[in-house]
């Protein structure tokens, strides 16, 4: 019976886990792999599952629950999109930790004749990671860097994202400090950007199968918390214009008030993204980081109609994010455009409960 590769691709909001999952699927995929994706979310309307499935990529959605809390589901995913497939790419929710215990394990346990389990990799952004080491917070409330500990704490393999952003000498400090705090990890660098270090990465992933070696201690008081400092949004939106708009130009503008007024009321963001579909065509922008850093990916056609998927993780509570955004859109449609809300959402996450917890690591294949 052929088995097909799981590979799970864990790591704080922000740190890049849907554009190193899209290269690498396009990877495989090109050397004549059949490859599926599984995204994660509290809640459904999805920017990383739109974004992906744009790019023809098969794609599996667990919303609504974590991986842990939903492992049911999170495997019903699995032989959804993974049937027939040799790599299933999946990413769970960005502020979730304890993956070895609820994740890894009972899928060692249960599905060890179906599925092969790759190493725990958890991306770091390197801001943030530097931040860490340092023995600060990131910019995040000291619950949610807890949680970005224990995080590095389980990974089998470290991978620090992003390093087409630094000089080689900052890297290899970086990575030297990292081996040094979390020296029972493997840590790597890799940029999905520039390709530098995927191909070392994915020949690790899909050789090795010691996955899930570390079982974390972890205060889920304190993991509960982590995770309830976020406010948490989710909307669809229609815009209309009576003629062809620039929706470049409207994503920039409310994606940078957007900024502006988080970083004005010093609010630390987890991520937020934003798609505006046009046809064919479409832009996106991230909002990341302690400093709110900025980056936009423009191409919507110019046309009546866009539709906007936002995301947005925030440490405050859901309703100010909720007013924070409304107003932010309010003042970039400024009277151009009617729009029409399809789906909107914000919430607070829930107390983790896993459906599965393994108090030892099981046997795996070397």
């Amino acid at each position: 019976m052929n088995q097909t590769r799981i590979i799970l691709v864990g790591g704080f909001l922000g740190a890049g886990k849907t554009t190193l999952i899209w290269r690498v699927a396009e990877r495989l995929m090109s050397q004549g792999k059949k490859v599926a994706l599984i995204t994660n979310d509290q809640a459904p309307e999805l920017v990383d599952s739109e974004l992906l499935r744009r790019h023809n990529l098969t794609v599996g959605e667990v919303a609504g629950s974590c991986f842990c809390c939903n492992f049911n589901g999170f495997t019903d995913a699995i032989q959804q999109v993974g049937d027939g497939a040799d790599y299933v790419l999946a990413e769970p929710v960005g502020s979730c930790a304890d993956l070895s215990a609820t994740i890894l394990q009972p899928l060692k346990k249960y599905w060890s004749t179906t599925l092969l389990v790759s190493p725990l990799t958890v991306l770091a952004d390197p801001t943030r990671l530097a931040s860490i080491l340092n023995g600060e917070q990131a910019g995040l409330h000291e619950d949610a860097a807890y949680i970005y500990r224990k995080q590095l704490e389980e990974a089998d393999i470290i991978a620090i994202t992003k390093a087409d952003t630094l000089s080689d000498d900052a890297l290899a400090q970086l990575k030297a400090s990292a081996e040094q705090t979390f020296p029972q990890s493997r840590v790597t660098t890799l940029s999905a950007v520039s390709g530098d270090g995927l191909d070392l990465w994915i020949t690790d992933v899909v050789t090795h199968t010691d996955a899930g070696k570390h079982l974390l201690d972890i205060d889920y008081d304190r993991y509960a918390h982590g995770e309830a400092v976020l406010g948490w949004l989710n909307g669809t939106v229609m815009l209309h214009a009576s003629q062809p708009a620039d929706w470049d130009e409207f994503l920039t503008t409310f994606v940078g008030d957007l900024q502006a007024t988080l970083e004005r009321q010093s609010l630390p963001v987890g991520h937020v993204k934003i798609i505006a579909e046009s046809g064919k065509d479409y832009a996106i922008a991230n909002i990341t980081g302690a400093d709110c850093a900025l980056t936009l990916r423009t191409g919507a056609a110019a046309s009546t109609d866009v539709r906007l998927i936002i995301n947005a993780r925030v440490e405050c509570t859901p309703e100010r994010l909720d007013q924070l955004v409304r107003d932010a859109l309010v003042r970039a449609i400024n009277g151009r455009y009617t729009d029409e809300v399809t789906a909107w959402r914000h919430l607070q996450p829930g107390r983790p409960n896993p459906t599965h917890h393994f108090d030892e690591v099981v046997d795996c294949i070397a």
